[in-house]
């Protein structure tokens, strides 16, 4: 559903991503894991359309996002990890604009706001401007502009910020029944249980590089780990057991 080929992008003489090839196959919930600076969320912005890449290329659902932007853009709905939205419009206004840039409207989209409004309990607050949006419920109306025009796939990144633990589990629940139906997740996280309870397959990335990719079971036997878990799996590619290491040396005895 998702494939990136040689995706690369440079500021200058830094390279944030560098030459990533990945599969997301359609029907799976697919994490995407790397410690800060890695180069997550710019992989993801620019599958998005945010950004355009250095070099390589992405393909939707078979549509290149650079040669077919709007075709490939239909297909897609983004959760950015930050929740930038109009304050201005009320929520129900908001959800209406998003609707309209996929080029939907009318009673059909007027149900669908209303279903996603009640569904994240935010029906109350319909008609009220955004500005007046807690931080959660504004990532709450912004995972539902993502929903507003069915999308075949969803890339998200950090869903879990700022809800509390009822939408939370609520988001984990509509993203286990969107892959269900056959549509796609590409998720990234810091919460490395969620990403091990949640997700079908993974990719770490590290420096801009993918260095491992597969299965719980698959990573485990390409590191050969043994039975360890996701956390230490991620220090150990990472660098990060050496972080903790010193963590622990300095906590003293």
């Amino acid at each position: 559903m998702i494939r990136l080929e040689g995706l690369t992008k440079a500021y200058g003489s830094f390279v944030a991503v560098d030459h990533i090839d990945l599969d997301v196959p359609a029907g799976q919930l697919f994490g995407f894991l790397g410690p800060n600076g890695a180069g997550k969320t710019t992989t993801l912005r620019i599958i998005a359309g945010i950004l355009r890449p250095t070099a390589g290329r992405v393909w939707i659902g078979g549509d290149d996002v650079i040669a077919n932007p709007m075709s490939a853009k239909a297909r897609l709905g983004f959760i950015p990890d930050r929740p930038f939205v109009y304050e201005k419009l009320t929520g129900g206004e908001f959800l209406r604009f998003v609707a309209g840039l996929y080029g939907q409207d009318g009673a059909g989209v007027e149900q669908r706001i209303d279903e996603l409004l009640e569904l994240f309990e935010l029906a109350v607050w319909k008609d009220e401007l955004v500005e007046s949006y807690s931080h959660g419920m504004r990532q709450k109306l912004i995972i539902s502009s993502a929903l507003i025009h069915r999308p075949e796939c969803i890339v998200v990144d950090e869903p879990m910020v700022g809800l509390d633990p009822k939408a939370a589990r609520l988001l984990k629940e509509i993203f286990r029944h969107f892959v269900d139906r056959g549509g796609t997740v590409l998720m990234s996280t810091h919460t490395l249980e969620v990403a091990e309870a949640m997700c079908d397959q993974i990719a770490i990335i590290q420096h801009g590089k993918i260095v491992a990719r597969g299965t719980m079971d698959e990573l485990r036997r390409q590191t050969e780990s043994g039975d360890i878990s996701l956390e230490d799996l991620f220090l150990r590619l990472t660098g990060g057991a050496a972080a903790r290491e010193l963590a622990r040396i300095l906590e003293g005895p």
